[in-house]
């Protein structure tokens, strides 16, 4: 999809071609450390679906893959950033090298939630891997230990972010104009 045609987007921040260059060195640096091991990806639900599918096809070691999905929401009754899992793996982690990825890592509350919950089901290991990083945003310290691109606080979408559902689709990604005007920008 043209940016020209996408109402909203105010530049490309990486393109298609810097995604997959980015994604096949990542994926050398996890087939390596992983090399030998029986390796699970788990995707977190919607947006790391294009992620871990790009990632998977570049990893040169046979690998597992599972989702999980999660809920998170705020109002006058809860706590702000109150997580959930809302559709839980399908198969156990126990006594597996697990790989958990983020399409990407912000405040750094999901992931601890997550890690925190992964942790508890005795993997052999457990690391992340997120396809972008905000650490500009981070108030919660987290370890990721494969990142692709680190990012500024400014609003994303592309590559499966999106916006109210829209955008996921983009091949690249983008930065959103900030002044916001209907459905679709």
């Amino acid at each position: 999809m043209s940016q020209a045609l996408i109402p909203g987007i105010e530049r490309v921040l990486f393109t298609q071609e810097q995604i997959s260059d980015r994604i096949r060195e990542v994926a050398k640096e996890i087939t390596e450390k992983y090399r030998g091991k029986n390796l699970k990806l788990i995707g977190v639900l919607k947006g790391s679906v294009f992620f871990l599918t790009a990632l998977a096809r570049e990893i040169e070691i046979p690998v597992k893959i599972d989702f999980l999905a999660i809920s998170s929401f705020s109002s006058k009754s809860t706590s702000p950033g109150v997580v959930r899992i809302a559709k839980d793996l399908d198969d156990q982690i126990e006594g597996e090298d697990v790989l958990l990825v983020e399409d990407i890592v912000d405040t750094g509350f999901t992931l601890r939630y997550l890690l925190r919950t992964l942790a508890s089901r005795s993997p052999n290991s457990l690391a992340v891997c997120t396809f972008l990083d905000r650490t500009p945003r981070r108030i919660v310290q987290v370890p990721v230990e494969f990142r692709c691109f680190e990012i500024p606080d400014r609003f994303v979408v592309g590559f499966g972010l999106d916006y109210n559902q829209y955008y996921r689709n983009l091949n690249y990604v983008a930065v959103m104009k900030p002044e916001k005007s209907g459905p679709l920008l």
